[in-house]
């Protein structure tokens, strides 16, 4: 009886264990070695801070393109509700963030309405493996589909 007490008790601390969202909280830098990114340009921010705390989600991009740095500031809840962000060149950018059933990855869909109408879409899935945050990303729009996948190390 008492075996079995301590097991059951085990098992219930490894479920709660289990059960607990990853904090993405830190600032992360970009590490091009590891990361899978495309070869003609990259999305891929070079520096990332996040701001986990209760049910919000706070994420600030640093990144560049063609020769300009900019900061995407995004603010997200973590219950699946929609937010709205400013996107790309004053876009409105909806998105949703949900958690995976097991707690281990945070995936965040956004959708942009483009200057021609058209809907571009983003797919973010943020996971932890060996102390570093990867991110799949993946993009789709009427000029096409993108994919890459960042790894980032913790400042």
């Amino acid at each position: 009886m008492k075996k079995t007490a301590i097991f059951l008790a085990l098992l219930i601390v490894s479920a709660l264990t289990y059960a607990q969202k990853i904090d993405f909280s830190g600032k992360w830098t970009l590490n091009s070695s590891k990361s899978k990114l495309n070869e003609e340009y990259t999305f891929a921010p070079k520096e990332i801070i996040i701001v986990q705390k209760d049910n919000d989600l706070k994420v600030e991009r640093h990144s560049s393109f063609q020769g300009e740095d900019f900061t995407i500031n995004d603010k997200f809840t973590l219950d699946g509700k929609e937010c709205v962000n400013t996107g790309w060149q004053d876009t409105e950018k909806k998105s949703n963030a949900v958690w995976s059933e097991d707690k281990t990855s945070l995936k965040i869909s956004s959708k942009l309405i483009m200057g021609d109408g058209g809907e571009l879409t983003i797919v973010e899935v943020y996971k932890m493996n060996e102390g570093n945050m990867i991110v799949e990303s993946s993009a789709s729009s009427s000029y096409g589909d993108l994919a890459e996948t960042m790894v980032y190390d913790k400042l």
